[in-house]
């Protein structure tokens, strides 16, 4: 029979315990020569539930919160989950959207997504490589990019250090692949779907696809791997609609100098003077030096004064068109003839042609932005006043 520890009554320890067997020697640690007479031990009550059940959970959970805590696992505060489609994709600028968009403009199965995923996976976007035969975020070799690269930003060079460039060459190649495939799956000769066959042939080659039928076992881990970064970029491209190569319908701009001579387009470049490699974000003019700039558009003057890399700058907020904000920007002027707050209609004097600020000589540095993107100015531009 089990002994009710929580009703049992013990004798006074003063008693002695005749009726029960006596209880074992307690060894004395006392040292010698103070040993003396000691009490009989006291019998103790059980531990009750309290110690039994809680106090060892209490314990254990206590200390699993502060090792998280001094880990850094537990959080003091609580992060927001991340709105859908803006995780990650910040390792690619939203004003090389138009760039994916023409590269893939005329390639059936290859969308603007799929290529920016492609690129991701193959360098996460990332120029620098450990290999010296891969260069480029699309990881070109030497003899594939004389085969693909091209000077596509006009920008005087072809590399594919150059992402405008880089963006393109894959383009070319993956559109290439896709109709490759498209012709095997119309004689029947593989099945599955075009995007991924492109990127099977893409690592593993075309023969290997054609000789499994399908996306071949050795290819299905890249495949799976782009397919994983594909929702990410779906939503980028989904945050910048096409604006019919950068315009909306019936928002066109005046010509904001009398002759639209480029000397540097929009897209990616290397600076001649800092020579760091990045987004050119406007268009340059070739004008002399004190001819007529224009405003575009009607609109505000937001801002007018010097800027040192743009030198003496005005920029115009045009409102609200087609539910986006659009503005336009006119850069290194040698004059300024306007100033902030002031309204000026489409072909209002803003300023004259210069070479202030960052300048390797008379031009004008013309930018459009659409909800704060930049975008290719010349499709936006009329052939006239």
């Amino acid at each position: 029979m089990t002994k009710d520890w929580e009703h049992t009554t013990y004798p006074a320890a003063t008693e002695p315990a005749a009726a029960e067997a006596a209880p074992p020697p307690v060894k004395d640690s006392a040292p010698a020569g103070e040993r003396g007479v000691r009490e009989p031990a006291r019998r103790r009550r059980g531990p009750g539930p309290f110690a039994l059940i809680v106090l060892p959970g209490l314990v254990t959970f206590t200390g699993v919160v502060a090792f998280l805590t001094l880990t850094g696992g537990l959080g003091t505060e609580s992060t927001p989950d991340p709105k859908p489609g803006q995780s990650d994709v910040s390792n690619v600028d939203a004003s090389y959207v138009p760039w994916l968009r023409r590269a893939t403009a005329h390639c059936a199965g290859v969308t603007p997504a799929l290529l920016a995923a492609h690129i991701d996976q193959l360098s996460e976007w990332q120029d620098d490589s450990a290999s010296l035969s891969e260069r480029g975020i699309a990881r070109f070799t030497e003899a594939d990019w004389r085969i693909w690269g091209r000077d596509d930003d006009g920008n005087g060079s072809s590399s594919p250090h150059d992402t405008v460039d880089a963006i393109m060459a894959l383009g070319r190649r993956d559109c290439s692949l896709a109709q490759k495939v498209t012709a095997l799956r119309t004689k029947g000769v593989v099945n599955g779907d075009v995007a991924d066959l492109t990127l099977a042939a893409y690592t593993a080659g075309v023969d290997e696809v054609s000789k499994a039928g399908k996306v071949p076992v050795p290819a299905r881990a890249f495949v799976s791997e782009v397919k994983k970064r594909l929702p990410r970029y779906d939503a980028l491209v989904r945050q910048n609609p096409d604006q019919d190569s950068g315009r909306i319908s019936g928002a066109l701009l005046r010509p904001p100098v009398t002759t639209l001579t480029v000397t540097s387009p929009f897209g990616s470049r290397t600076h001649p003077l800092t020579k760091v490699t990045k987004l050119h974000t406007g268009v340059d003019f070739g004008a002399p030096r004190g001819a007529q700039v224009s405003a575009a558009r009607e609109g505000r003057v937001e801002f007018s004064g010097m800027t040192s890399a743009y030198g003496y700058r005005v920029v115009i907020d045009h409102g609200t068109i087609g539910g986006k904000r659009l503005q336009t920007t006119y850069s290194h002027l040698s004059v300024l003839q306007v100033s902030a707050g002031q309204n000026v209609s489409t072909g209002d004097p803003v300023g004259l042609v210069g070479s202030t600020g960052l300048s390797t000589g008379p031009h004008l540095h013309f930018e459009v932005l659409l909800d704060g993107q930049y975008t290719d100015p010349v499709p936006w531009l009329t052939d006239g006043g």
